[in-house]
Formats: C-alpha cells, sequence, structure tokens
C-alpha cells in the first residue's frame, strides 16, 4: 500500500464513499467477503471502527507498514453498518459498525 493509500484512509469524503460504493479502503476494489476492519483494541471493544472497511489482504499489509500502530487488531466480518454521527456526538467521525462477525 501506497503512502498516498495510506494518507486517504482517515479522509471523510473517502471513507463515506467507500462505505456507499462497497469498495476497499486499501485498494479501491469491490469488496467480497470476509470483510475485514483494522482498529484499536478500544474500537475492537466498542465494536466501532474509523477506518474504511478492507480486504483480508489489504489490512494485513496495512498493519505490516512500518509506521502502523503495533497496537492495531483485525476483526473479520460478513456485513457492516454505516453509522453517521449525530450532531450531539462528541466524535463527529462516522464509525462502522460490524454485525455478523466471524
Amino acid at each position: 500500500m501506497s503512502l498516498s493509500q495510506r494518507d486517504r484512509l482517515g479522509d471523510a469524503s473517502w471513507v463515506t464513499q467507500c462505505a456507499l460504493s462497497r469498495i476497499c479502503g486499501g485498494c479501491a476494489q469491490s469488496l467480497g467477503r470476509p470483510v475485514a476492519f483494522l482498529g484499536t483494541p478500544d474500537e475492537v471493544a466498542r465494536n466501532a471502527f474509523h477506518l474504511p472497511p478492507m480486504h483480508v489482504a489489504c489490512a494485513e499489509d496495512l498493519r505490516r507498514t512500518p509506521d502502523a500502530d503495533p497496537v492495531w487488531q483485525i476483526t473479520l466480518t460478513a456485513g457492516f453498518e454505516f453509522v453517521r454521527p449525530t450532531r450531539d456526538d462528541l466524535d463527529r467521525r462516522p464509525t462502522f459498525q460490524p454485525n455478523s462477525l466471524l
């Protein structure tokens, strides 16, 4: 995964496009199953991720990059919900909430 691809993972418009088009946040190709989410232990515990969905291989590649957070974990799912924040939410970033954990 190139630096520009990693940079766009946090871009709100890219995150939304990945959700609505069901494309991988890493390679921009169509998603199948399983879907992988990469997140911190807190995101795993809340079952709410900020990075877009990815292919398993793309998530594993991102986790192995030199600047990757060493605590990142991969969660696999067959489906997810894209949840946009409400005006009362402190965290204004959308989340992905897996609904069929594998």
